[in-house]
């Protein structure tokens, strides 16, 4: 694999976003899974949640300014349960987030997320506390999350106030596929794309097909 589909770390601003159980309805309305494609799908992430605040006078956490060029979500548990659709990672992901922190996700939202390269890394409920209440009082400070040491915290030197690395977890075929480049399915198939077009031609239904085109 190439080492752009490689991911050992992902560091960037960070967001937080309390509350357990937040579904993927939550993270992206069903009246807009009509779309043939993913893209602009991220314009609407939380849309119907950030109406709400609105209305309510409050700021959602990714409507905030400091939410702007953010690449890392922090959650609570269980986050993108509910529906299995693949519209919420992808937004997610194209609103700019490379990684999810949590105390635990729903397995297939987080095999969606992994599909397109999208960490989603477990910690401690005490790690995620922790780590809130320092973006909290740090509004837009970074995170690092590293893969190969399996540990999150505030970029920085280690042993400074405030920043100290957390233990993460990843199940172990995501971190090895994350780490390997596997996660990136059209990029094996693209690899070794003469393999595929070999079989092509040794398949019988594809060469009448191709003939009567």
């Amino acid at each position: 694999m190439t080492d752009s589909t490689v991911i050992e770390r992902v560091a960037g601003r960070a967001v937080v976003l309390r509350g357990a159980d937040i579904d993927t309805d939550r993270i992206m309305p069903a009246r807009f899974l009509k779309a043939v494609s993913f893209e602009g799908l991220e314009r609407h992430v939380f849309e119907d949640d950030r109406a709400a605040d609105n209305a309510r006078g409050t700021t959602h956490p990714l409507a905030a300014p400091t939410a702007a060029g953010a690449r890392v979500l922090i959650v609570n548990t269980n986050f993108g349960c509910g529906s299995s659709r693949e519209h919420a990672p992808q937004a997610l992901f194209r609103w700019g987030f490379r990684a999810i922190l949590g105390e635990s996700f729903s397995d297939i939202f987080a095999g969606n997320a992994l599909a397109i390269g999208l960490v989603c890394a477990s910690a401690s409920r005490e790690a995620i506390a922790a780590l809130m209440s320092a973006v909290d009082q740090e509004p837009g400070a970074s995170l690092t999350i590293d893969l190969r040491a399996e540990t999150a915290g505030p970029e920085g030197q280690d042993g400074k106030a405030g920043q100290r690395r957390w233990p993460i977890t990843l199940p172990a075929a995501a971190k090895q596929a994350l780490l390997s480049g596997e996660w990136d399915a059209t990029g094996l198939l693209l690899a070794d794309y003469f393999e595929v077009e070999r079989v092509e031609a040794r398949l019988p239904y594809l060469r009448t097909t191709s003939r009567n085109a």
